[in-house]
């Protein structure tokens, strides 16, 4: 199970949309000085509100990327990866066991 979130999703959605409407106001605003300015006013990091914007990016695709919703997928079907590869070894070591225990000949 996945750690607990430090920040509420709303106070993340809210952080980013300041961001963006702090660069839509002034366009020469770079996105390091509108997190520098955003951050401290809603209480984030700005290393983590720049995280948070570019991840944003790219679940919208303005950005190249792994989308959240893969980034999710890609960790389940890792899991599910190990655990047939797990289940695999089991039944190889049963296999030999029980060929054995048929035919006490066999090299295993």
């Amino acid at each position: 199970m996945p750690a607990p979130r430090k920040y509420p999703n709303e106070l993340r959605e809210r952080a980013v949309r300041l961001v963006v409407e702090a660069r839509e106001e002034d366009p020469s605003l770079s996105l390091n000085a509108a997190v520098l300015r955003v951050g401290p006013r809603v209480g984030v990091v700005p290393d983590t509100l720049r995280g948070w914007y570019k991840q944003a990016d790219v679940d919208a695709g303005r950005r190249p990327g792994t989308t959240t919703d893969d980034g999710k997928k890609i960790k389940e079907l890792q899991a599910e990866v190990r655990e047939l590869k797990r289940a695999n070894e089991i039944l190889l070591a049963a296999s030999s066991f029980f060929a054995r225990e048929l035919d006490p000949r066999l090299p295993w």
